[in-house]
């Protein structure tokens, strides 16, 4: 993660034009940080304390043509007894953008954080002390893009690799009665776009545009393959100012499949070192998706000025309707709204790289000293990129493919040294997978269902102090036996001040979450001394 970050900024800096350089913005600050925590169960009464040390960096690069900002963090715990273990995580994320010649841009970004591991387990909103059901993930992404025109035409393609990867969870909560669920491991994901076509009023009085897809992804666990395909023409045609009605129709061909875990001689899966199933190389390859058909959709277009853009579609893919659609509207610099309506066939691994794919290049980070930082809302700060929301991707890490359905909204206010911002949204995931022999459970068929909301706020201080606080809360359910809903929820504080290179931070938490016989609550609070170089 930090080797990629520096590798983007060092890029950033090496392609630009010296003209360009004399307007260069670059912000490069290294650190180290030492912090002290305590920890408090409110309902059993136990508390912990741990010392923490880590090392990061934050960084940034803003010219007419480059685009970079990069935040991460190595910390290890320092435990003091048995009751808490040692323990290290990394936090971070970078995202760039670089125009190297007219037309062509190079993207690349990349997240490392945590996440839920099992659907039915634990939900922390905090990850100090000790928490259960947590896996550490990373995924980056980078490819080029290609935006330019022959005559009269549009002529749109990308190219995007990416790679994501999950450790292994500690104890997830679930009792051992429960069926055993496989862990997520690791995926590799081309995805290669291309689009043509003419804008209204240029050569007909309709926009046409012709446009396909190609994905392919290969997973670690049971040799997963993902690998969709479809093309597609869209007409618009306006019928008053700024409002259009557009309609398209498409063909596609999606197809998943995934080999047998290996048994033992009771009929069970067999397990690897990190509790993950082994494949059975000599079984065939089982399908768990295969479609292939035509699909369309209709809808309006609204736009009444550039601060402001409507796009809403129904139609039937995927063997049923589907909606979607998108709103924004920027309602300053660095501040708007957000909303977006989605539906498709995704993959954990895909639906995280092609969500740190719409990230903004400028951000807002805060300190962080409870390590969720990264893993719901982002926020933007310069121009129309308002942010986004990834908590629909991060409700687990489940190994199936699933078709998702939700929405997700985020709405941003930067006014001067104040930054608001508020996210939310709701997010459906139906499970794709073959059903296999033995004994291994097949969440196919099942569906979850998760509901999230948060609200961060920040201020100065005075010249070298600054304050910031955040409320969230997350609401997650599946139709599994025996698995129960689960409300997780959690508020916290933290005040920051300056002293040259030396900075202290003070912050104090309540997290818990809530769930059918039984729930946790913790309160939270630590002192860190933070020096930049």
């Amino acid at each position: 993660m930090i080797r990629l970050g520096l590798c983007i900024a060092a890029l950033a800096l090496a392609i630009q034009p010296a003209s360009a350089q004399q307007q260069r913005r670059v912000q490069v600050t290294p650190y180290i940080e030492a912090g002290q925590v305590l920890a408090a169960d409110l309902q059993s009464g136990d508390v912990l304390t741990y010392s923490t040390l880590g090392a990061g960096i934050d960084a940034s690069v803003h010219t007419r043509r480059v685009e970079v900002q990069l935040s991460y963090q190595y910390e290890h715990r320092f435990a003091y007894g048995d009751n808490l273990n040692d323990d290290h995580t990394h936090s971070g994320l970078a995202r760039a953008k670089a125009v190297v010649a007219p037309g062509l841009t190079l993207e690349a970004g990349a997240i490392a954080t945590r996440t839920r591991a099992d659907i039915r387990g634990d939900a922390p909103q905090s990850y100090a002390g000790n928490t259960r059901n947590v896996s550490q993930v990373y995924s980056a992404f980078a490819g080029p893009s290609l935006a330019t025109h022959l005559g009269p035409m549009f002529v749109n393609a990308a190219y995007r690799f990416g790679y994501t990867k999950v450790e292994a969870p500690n104890d997830t909560g679930v009792p051992a009665t429960q069926p055993r669920l496989d862990y997520y491991d690791d995926s590799t994901v081309h995805v290669a776009t291309a689009s043509v076509g003419v804008k209204s009023g240029v050569v007909l009085p309709v926009g046409i545009t012709a446009s396909g897809s190609f994905t392919r992804e290969d997973a670690g666990q049971l040799d997963q393959r993902f690998e969709g395909k479809y093309g597609r023409g869209d007409v618009v045609l306006p019928v008053a100012r700024g409002i259009a009605l557009t309609a398209g129709v498409g063909y596609e061909q999606i197809q998943l499949s995934q080999r047998d875990p290996l048994l033992n001689g009771a009929g069970q899966p067999v397990l690897d070192s990190n509790g993950r199933f082994v494949t059975d190389e000599a079984s065939p390859r089982r399908l768990a998706y295969d479609l292939s058909g035509v699909f369309w959709d209709a809808g309006v277009i609204w736009r009444p000025s550039r601060r402001t853009y409507l796009e809403a579609r129904a139609g039937r893919r995927y063997g049923s309707m589907s909606y979607t659609g998108s709103f924004s509207y920027q309602t300053g610099p660095g501040s708007g709204v957000q909303i977006g309506v989605y539906d498709s066939v995704e993959s954990f691994g895909q639906q995280l790289n092609g969500g740190l794919t719409t990230l903004p290049t400028a951000f807002v980070t805060t300190t962080d000293p409870f390590g969720n930082q990264f893993s719901g809302c982002i926020y933007g700060t310069v121009g129309s990129a308002t942010g986004g929301c990834l908590n629909s991707v991060f409700a687990s890490a489940v190994t199936s493919a699933y078709r998702a359905r939700g929405v997700a909204g985020v709405a941003v206010l930067n006014r001067g040294n104040t930054r608001i911002g508020i996210g939310g949204g709701y997010a459906r995931r139906t499970f794709i997978a073959p059903n296999v022999p033995g004994g291994a459970f097949s969440l196919d068929g099942s569906a979850d269902e998760s509901v999230y909301g948060q609200i961060f706020a920040s201020t100065d201080v005075g010249r070298n102090g600054q304050l910031s606080g955040s409320v969230f809360a997350s609401y997650y359910s599946i139709d599994l036996p025996g698995a129960d809903s689960i409300l997780g929820w959690g508020a916290n504080t933290a005040y920051t001040h300056s002293f040259g290179h030396l900075g202290a931070t003070v912050s104090a938490g309540i997290f818990g979450f809530d769930r059918e016989g039984g729930s946790d609550t913790s309160a939270q609070a630590l002192l860190a001394l933070r020096y930049g170089f």
